[in-house]
């Protein structure tokens, strides 16, 4: 079993990962590529800034591209920075972006 959050929804028709905070709705975007998801951008609500939000929905998105055994292309600046301080991630991180990534 994963441990993906309950709280995040995949929105696929939209492409994008959606958590729903005191009625704001945070977002992670991304487009489907062939084996892997390319993280385009992450979106909080200014009145939800500092409160962890960023980072859970990263866990969440990077847990669920491992458990589907995809591969993630971090092109969002937030992500690329998450995975280089959590390198625990690397090993789905496509091989090109963890070159860029210094991984």
């Amino acid at each position: 079993m994963s441990d993906l959050d309950p709280e995040i929804t995949d929105n696929r028709e939209t492409h994008r990962y959606e958590l729903v905070v005191d009625g704001q709705t945070a977002v992670v975007q991304y487009n489907e590529v062939a084996g892997g998801l390319l993280i385009s951008e992450t979106l909080v609500p200014v009145p939800l800034e500092g409160r962890g939000i960023a980072s859970r929905m990263a866990r969440h998105v990077l847990t669920d591209i491992r458990d589907r055994g995809l591969v993630v292309l971090p092109t969002c600046p937030f992500f690329a920075g998450y995975i280089q301080k959590h390198r625990e991630w690397a090993d789905i991180v496509h091989p090109h972006y963890r070159t860029a990534l210094g991984l």
